[in-house]
């Protein structure tokens, strides 16, 4: 059976960007995409006095996918959905399998974390399942050359979400490069770490997997620093149920990344599951698993 990824679009520059990195994802994986649009026209609908709906007709916004969708170089289908976001994926994840959703960030650089709000956050909230998040500046839509993976240190577990993501960073044929932040330059769990993650299933089947440490006082600025000198081009991230359900889920590491990496953001919820070992714990991440 064919992979599919599902991407999601509302026509916007920085949706025809995360189309550009998906095609590049699927001819890598040999899939097919299923690009979905969510039309919005309610009376109804809880966003209509906030400028977030479509004036455009069912029939037109079709008509407008349809050509965007034949002009791809990959298979692709088009779905347009009605009713709000989270439902509509969610229902599109039921009927399609796809091993990813991908979709563009908006920019709300001059937002306060507290006020901004992406589609990412929403579907994390509404459905544990993998999602590839393009930031609105990118300007490298090939594939990635070099993967870092977040873990920090505490045991989790994966559902069949993990095949998925093995099956993505094997087709990449990229190194991987676990990244351990800490705020201690000689006392930390780098170690502990890449057995999480090995552990979990991560690591197999991939042929070049390397550790490495960075000393910040900040998981989250920790992270952008590794993938400033490892010049990383995707980071994953492993989240934690609280980080997605928590009532400070803006605070956490991986809200702040989905809002501010400057590289792709895949997201894999996973389990968490109880530790043979307490090991000293690093800064508090409030459910981020630091990603290679």
């Amino acid at each position: 059976m064919c992979p599919t990824l599902l991407v999601l679009t509302d026509f916007s520059a920085g949706a025809n960007r995360s189309l550009k990195v998906a095609v590049n994802f699927a001819h890598l994986l040999e899939a097919q995409l299923v690009v979905l649009h969510v039309h919005r026209d309610s009376l109804l609908d809880p966003e209509r006095f906030i400028g977030k709906l479509s004036g455009e007709s069912y029939e037109v916004t079709m008509r407008a996918l349809h050509s965007l969708v034949r002009q791809l170089p990959v298979p692709a289908l088009a779905e347009v959905g009605q009713g709000l976001l989270p439902d509509v994926v969610a229902d599109a994840i039921r009927r399609y399998h796809p091993l990813l959703v991908v979709l563009s960030r908006p920019d709300a650089e001059n937002i306060p974390d507290e006020l901004a709000t992406t589609t990412a956050l929403q579907l994390l909230r509404s459905s544990s399942f993998p999602l590839l998040v393009v930031p609105p500046a990118t300007t490298k839509m090939t594939a990635p050359r070099h993967v870092l993976l977040a873990a920090d240190g505490g045991e989790f577990g994966v559902d069949e979400h993990g095949d998925a993501l093995r099956h993505v960073l094997a087709a990449l044929h990229t190194p991987v490069t676990l990244v351990h932040v800490t705020e201690s330059a000689t006392h930390h769990t780098a170690a502990q770490a890449y057995e999480t993650v090995a552990g979990a299933g991560l690591t197999r089947d991939l042929p070049r997997v390397s550790a490495n440490h960075i000393c910040h006082a900040s998981p989250l600025q920790g992270l952008l620093q590794a993938v400033a000198e490892q010049r990383a081009d995707l980071l994953v991230v492993l989240a934690r149920p609280r980080s997605v359900w928590g009532e400070l889920f803006h605070r956490s590491v991986t809200a702040q990344l989905l809002l501010h990496s400057p590289v792709p953001v895949l997201v894999l919820p996973v389990q968490n599951t109880p530790a043979r070992k307490r090991p000293p714990r690093p800064t508090e991440t409030d459910g981020l698993l630091y990603s290679i």
